[in-house]
């Protein structure tokens, strides 16, 4: 159970970084309060959570032989379509979080993966 709340933070604290970052990702719509975008980015990264560890394993099995032919670089583009999946799914759930088209997402899931294996370095799975 720590385990996963610890890695929960770590993907909102990565994810709030990407839409700092990138112009294109959006957190929060007419409300700017602090409280109101920390609830939004823990649901966020629930989202996420739920969809990298449901969806993101049987799309990279159909993707197998892409890994082989790009030697691991569509690793990025699938990465890019979870982080567009997670938009839309949050918009389904009333989460204020989207993501404007798949450069956007591209770029947002870079970060979002440098971040969380920085904060993953420093906090560790212990």
């Amino acid at each position: 159970m720590k385990n996963f709340v610890i890695k929960t933070l770590i993907n909102a604290a990565a994810i709030w970084v990407a839409a700092w970052i990138v112009t294109g990702i959006t957190l929060t719509g007419d409300n700017d309060d602090w409280q109101h975008k920390t609830f939004t980015v823990i649901g966020v990264a629930l989202v996420f959570g739920v969809i990298n560890f449901l969806i993101k394993p049987v799309v990279k099995l159909f993707s197998l032989p892409l890994f082989i032919l790009t030697l691991g670089l569509i690793t990025f583009v699938i990465n890019a379509l979870m982080l567009w999946l997670t938009s839309w799914a949050s918009d389904k759930l009333d989460l204020d979080f989207h993501v404007e088209g798949f450069w956007s997402a591209l770029l947002g899931a870079l970060i979002i993966s440098v971040v969380s294996w920085g904060l993953n370095l420093a906090f560790g799975d212990d």
